[in-house]
């Protein structure tokens, strides 16, 4: 009966279930002499998600716990592998893997593509704090193990995690000397190595020394060149000493990583009437302006002197005591980190030469002090916890964003194609098309694709419909004739000879955006309780509050030295000339799309001078927690958290306010964006019928109030903050161990993340996305393993693991829904990644030679997208990793 009742527990687990891998242990577990015996227990994993050693099973919180074996079986190398093993984690990287990366859970994200925007999920290495997603990609070393917690976690882990926390744990040292070294090879030129040595030099003191190297070719090609692009090419040491004196630990650890690596490169997916002109700017120079095939080949064309180079050094320290009193354990993690980024930018995604980044630098310092003290009371009925937080940070940001050779000529043949061929390209605004009228249709303009009044207002909107007749009822006469346009019978407008005869001061080479500096400090102080009421033996009650205070300082300089602006600044102070020509540009309709395309907010002069702001947030976060034990077997649980995260500022100048689009003139609040708040609510239940099957269940509903989401405006990032979000769901993990050698894992996770149909989006980027999902996020998922390891011979075991992850269909961030459809201009369908890794080993685990691949399938897909800057109608997307394969051998000793 046993036996039934656990096959029917299997079948119905391999029906609904998600992955624990709560089961997971550091070292193996000793094989039984008979597999029809009792189920071998997996002995699970100890986690500190409540800062005190539990088993998963025994924490009433939502937490996925990754051990030691399954993150090597899987080949975890950084924390994005990571979403291939839990399903409700998934991240994505936009223009930088180092300032574009964001991790989201259960459909929240924050931050990517600005360093001023800090993540909603907050990742822990070691306990220590890494202030962005971006900051913790760096290569991990040999992992003890892995917990993803679920829901806000402000009350024990502080700020930033108002959505989750990532919580990474590395190999301690140990005092038996042991190490190991592994080598692996693959497909796109792969090749790594890392490796480890652990020993006592004393019966208090053991050391460790951790290292690793590696490098891949890229998978994206340029279009123009033999370059590639989205490599690989990093390293990474770490040390550690571990001090033992039985009632006094002490854990210190230095790091340093490094990358110079070619990152990040798109691929066409959409193209508007803007590839058009493109394409024919740089066929006139022999080459690609946009490429027009599958966005599966994988190519980007780019500009032949623009790079996407990207050299990241990162280093710190910490210092983890741990002192047992009696009756109150103290502890203490004192730590600092520098990280710093440099990196360049084709930012016009194309083979023409309009716009680059150049030298674009973040730092990021900070130093973080925490300290705790915990014990029990009341004969065990009480076990109670309090400490401080303090964290000092400096995040300091140089952006120059330059026009590049073809910045006028881009300008002129935009609007000089817009007006169409029978002109004859004389509309240009900078007289870059040169003063000779050439052959209708034959320089900048394709002939097999017509310019026409549709193409036309399907960039611009009907506003410039006026002109376009005008110019057509103009086309073959003298360009000083009049153009009349219709609904101005009385007022002759000078057109073709204004527009054609007097060019504007044009765009410079080299000129724009000239070291814009931005610096941010913050101070955060935080007074924390954790408490855990045992009212009987079976029933306990979690009280936690949390006083968060921070405050933050910005500071800016704009320094941008653009000739295309002089105009438009010359507007702006009421020159007469200059006034008469804006107002025949706003009479033509003309006006904002001109301003635009030649002074982008990233580059306009108008912001120039220094700025300065600061602000102050205070709020209270908590948790209650309660739980019941209908036995040893069997526990089920009701939280409620209240969770936070502070108010900011965005690193961009395009955020500031410009007066000649109607607003009030740049200040420097302008770039402050407020708080966001959140009420969690979560049910849920563990069990674990026998020693070889857990089922655990968690259903939540969060409504996020003020949610900071980063938006693409069409022109720049900037952040918006929601006044009300949603994300509900439910999640289902498990792990059956039929026999000793045969592992399952399963997972499956529900989420509906969407923001509130009471919103109001009109005339912001997020507008038409009231009541619809949350882009980039699955509502389905479904996450899965399995491990065999057989016999082979007395001394030899096989390794046979297979992980896959599937998404349900996505908007990927492109453009607006369609109001009938709600599909984006980009878009996943379901699609799944599958893994595997076969090989052999020593029962010892010291010796273990496998092939690996990854994307078994090939499968294609988009990890994030935007609509192109400066070019309507054009969308570009970033790709998933395309398959690969190799295989790795690792000595241990």
């Amino acid at each position: 009966m046993k036996k039934l009742d656990l096959l029917a527990a299997t079948a119905l687990t391999l029906f609904f279930a998600t992955p624990a891998f709560a089961q997971q242990q550091t070292t193996p577990a000793p094989a039984p002499s008979d597999d029809s015996q009792e189920y071998q227990s997996s002995n699970e994993i100890i986690v500190t998600a409540t800062r005190r050693n539990e088993t998963v099973q025994d924490v009433p919180i939502a937490i996925t716990a990754i051990g030691a074996q399954e993150l090597q079986n899987s080949g975890v190398d950084n924390v994005r592998d990571l979403e291939q093993l839990a399903p409700s984690i998934q991240s994505s990287t936009g223009q930088s893997s180092a300032t574009g990366t964001t991790i989201y859970l259960r459909g929240i994200t924050t931050g990517g593509d600005n360093p001023g925007f800090e993540p909603a999920v907050g990742v822990f290495i070691d306990g220590v704090f890494r202030a962005r997603a971006g900051v913790a990609i760096s290569e991990l070393p040999e992992l003890e193990r892995v917990e993803v917690l679920r829901g806000p976690q402000g009350t024990l882990f502080g700020r930033n995690t108002s959505a989750g926390a990532l919580s990474i744990y590395t190999a301690l040292p140990q005092f038996e000397t042991h190490g190991y070294v592994e080598g692996s090879y693959g497909n796109y030129n792969a090749y790594g190595v890392k490796g480890a040595i652990t020993g006592p030099v004393s019966e208090s003191l053991a050391l460790r020394l951790d290292g690793s190297y590696r490098k891949r070719d890229g998978y994206i090609k340029d279009a123009n060149s033999n370059r590639r692009f989205n490599d690989v090419d990093r390293w990474a040491l770490r040390g550690q000493a571990l001090l033992d004196k039985g009632d006094i630990t002490f854990r210190l650890i230095a790091d340093y990583y490094q990358t110079d690596e070619v990152c990040c490169a798109t691929v066409s997916v959409v193209r508007g009437p803007m590839a058009q002109v493109i394409n024919g700017i740089a066929a006139s120079q022999g080459r690609t302006g946009i490429y027009t095939g599958p966005p599966s080949d994988r190519i980007q064309a780019a500009s032949p002197n623009r790079n996407y180079g990207e050299k990241v050094k990162d280093w710190g320290f910490s210092g983890e005591l741990n002192w047992d009193l009696g009756d109150v354990k103290l502890t203490s993690i004192t730590a600092y980190r520098d990280w710093r980024a440099l990196r360049s930018q084709d930012i016009d995604f194309s083979g023409i030469d309009r716009a680059y980044r150049d030298n674009y630098r973040t730092e990021l310092k900070d130093f973080t002090q925490e300290i705790r003290l915990q014990g029990s009371a009341f004969n065990g009925k009480l076990d109670w916890l309090v400490g401080g937080f303090y964290l000092n940070e400096k995040n300091d940001l140089t952006d120059t964003v330059r026009f590049g050779n073809d910045a006028n000529l881009y300008v002129d043949s935009v609007f000089n194609a817009l007006a169409g061929p029978s002109f004859g390209g004389k509309v240009q605004f900078y007289g870059s098309l040169g003063p000779t009228v050439p052959t209708p249709g034959a320089v900048f303009l394709n002939p097999a694709v017509p310019n026409s009044l549709a193409a036309l207002t399907s960039v611009y909107g009907a506003t410039l419909a006026p002109l376009v007749g005008c110019f057509r009822a103009q086309a073959g006469t003298a360009p000083a004739g009049l153009c009349v346009i219709p609904g101005f019978p009385s007022t002759p407008i000078p057109g073709l000879a204004a527009l054609a005869a007097s060019p504007l001061p044009g765009a410079t080479p080299g000129q724009g955006n000239n070291n814009d500096v931005f610096g941010v400090k913050t101070d955060a102080i935080a007074l924390f309780t954790h408490n855990i009421v045992n009212v009987t033996d079976n029933l306990s009650l979690t009280l936690g509050a949390r006083w968060n205070h921070e405050r933050k300082t910005m500071n800016a300089s704009i320094n941008s030295n653009t000739g295309s602006c002089t105009f438009f600044n010359n507007v702006r102070a009421g020159q007469p000339a200059a006034t008469a020509y804006a107002n025949l540009l706003k009479q033509l309709g003309i006006f904002n799309n001109l301003y635009l395309l030649s002074c982008n907010p990233a580059v306009n002069s108008e912001f120039n001078g220094n700025y300065t702001d600061s602000f102050t947030d205070d709020e209270i976060t908590g948790t209650v927690k309660l739980a019941y034990k209908f036995s040893p077997k069997l526990m089920v649980y009701g939280s409620y958290d209240h969770g936070y995260k502070s108010g900011g500022y965005n690193l961009d100048q395009a955020t500031f306010d410009s007066v000649l689009l109607g607003g009030n003139g740049a200040q420097g609040r302008d770039l402050r964006f407020g708080a966001e708040t959140n009420d969690a609510f979560e049910v849920g239940f563990k069990a674990s019928p026998s020693r070889a099957f857990t089922l655990n269940l968690a259903a939540f509903y969060m409504n996020f109030y003020g949610l900071q989401s980063l938006v693409f405006s069409g022109n720049n990032f900037v952040v918006q903050n929601v006044d009300k979000s949603i994300s509900k769901g439910v999640e289902v993990e498990s792990t059956i161990r039929p026999t000793s050698k045969l592992t399952f894992q399963l997972a499956y996770s529900y989420i509906d993340a969407q923001y509130a149909k009471s919103n109001n989006f009109t005339g912001t980027p997020l507008q038409g996305q009231e009541g619809r999902q949350f882009q980039n996020q699955p509502k389905h998922t479904v996450t899965g393993a399995v491990t065999w390891e057989p016999r082979v011979s007395d001394n030899l075991k096989g390794l046979i693991h297979l992980d896959f992850r599937y998404n349900s269909e996505v908007n990927i961030p492109s453009s607006n829904p369609d109001p009938a459809s709600g599909r984006t201009a980009i878009r996943n369908e379901g699609y799944g990644l599958l893994n595997g890794a076969i090989g052999l080993q020593t029962n010892d685990g010291k010796i273990r030679g496998e092939i690996f691949v990854e994307n078994i399938t090939n499968t294609f897909y988009f990890i994030s997208g935007f609509a192109v800057p400066e070019q309507t109608g054009n969308y570009n997307g970033y790709p998933g990793y395309p398959r690969f394969y190799g295989a790795r051998l690792r000595f241990g000793f």
